[in-house]
């Protein structure tokens, strides 16, 4: 086959990174149509922002996102936000976020996505989270004190993140999860960035209120239905009662 997978396995990587630029130019346009189009008044802006030149999505495209999420200049975001609810493998409740610019088409294929989930199927089940305020982020100082720095922010709760399970928490850093009520978002987003932190996601989002007990097998199951969701092109977020 001399270097044909070589090739293959360039092409694959290409197109995953497309399909990522694609969702980060998306989530640009979401923020600032939400909430305006000035970074410093908008603080899921600054994080989609932010996370964007992290991943070296270039200047140009970032401004046309935000122009046209904002609705200046000739380009409008059309889309629509749905949320499907369902389960995954092994009852496990999952809810999808979802933005389209056609209905039509996004809908049966979430569908068959879940169909594929085996024990998955669609049901409503938002009764099983909490629908919150949800900022993400780390400090340079991993002996930071993380519980007082969500007391000073305004947070509800805040949660140790390691870089297992964000890979934008560097090594070595403190990283966190603050929860908080949903109009503190941007409060608690300000806070942490004027003390030292660095916000990576700053968001509304469903926390699972109780979790499954899995077996090993069980979670890489429950991890491919999940995969396969994330990586339809149309999800923004697949919130999952998973530890």
């Amino acid at each position: 086959m001399g270097r044909q997978w070589l090739h293959a396995k360039r092409l694959v990587a290409g197109l995953k990174k497309g399909r990522a630029t694609a969702k980060f130019v998306r989530e640009i346009s979401v923020a600032a149509k939400m909430g305006g189009p000035d970074p410093g008044m908008n603080s899921r802006l600054f994080a989609a922002v932010e996370k964007a030149k992290k991943e070296s999505v270039n200047r140009e495209a970032i401004d046309r996102a935000i122009k046209k999420g904002a609705g200046i200049g000739s380009e409008k975001l059309v889309v629509e936000h749905i949320v499907f609810e369902g389960y995954a493998p092994h009852k496990v409740p999952v809810i999808v976020e979802v933005y389209t610019d056609n209905v039509n088409r996004t809908a049966p294929e979430i569908r068959i996505l879940f169909k594929k989930g085996q024990l998955g199927a669609a049901g409503g089940n938002k009764f099983l989270f909490d629908h919150a305020g949800l900022v993400e982020a780390h400090h340079p100082d991993d002996n930071t004190d993380r519980e007082g720095a969500a007391i000073e922010a305004g947070a509800n709760e805040v949660e140790t993140l390691t870089h297992e399970q964000n890979d934008d928490i560097p090594d070595g850093a403190a990283g966190a999860r603050f929860i908080c009520d949903r109009a503190a978002v941007h409060a608690v987003s300000k806070w942490l960035t004027a003390n030292g932190w660095t916000v990576v996601t700053s968001e509304l989002g469903y926390v699972p209120k109780n979790f499954p007990e899995l077996s090993e097998s069980q979670r890489t199951e429950v991890g491919e239905f999940l995969q396969a969701l994330e990586e339809h092109d149309d999800v923004h977020r697949v919130w999952a009662a998973v530890k």
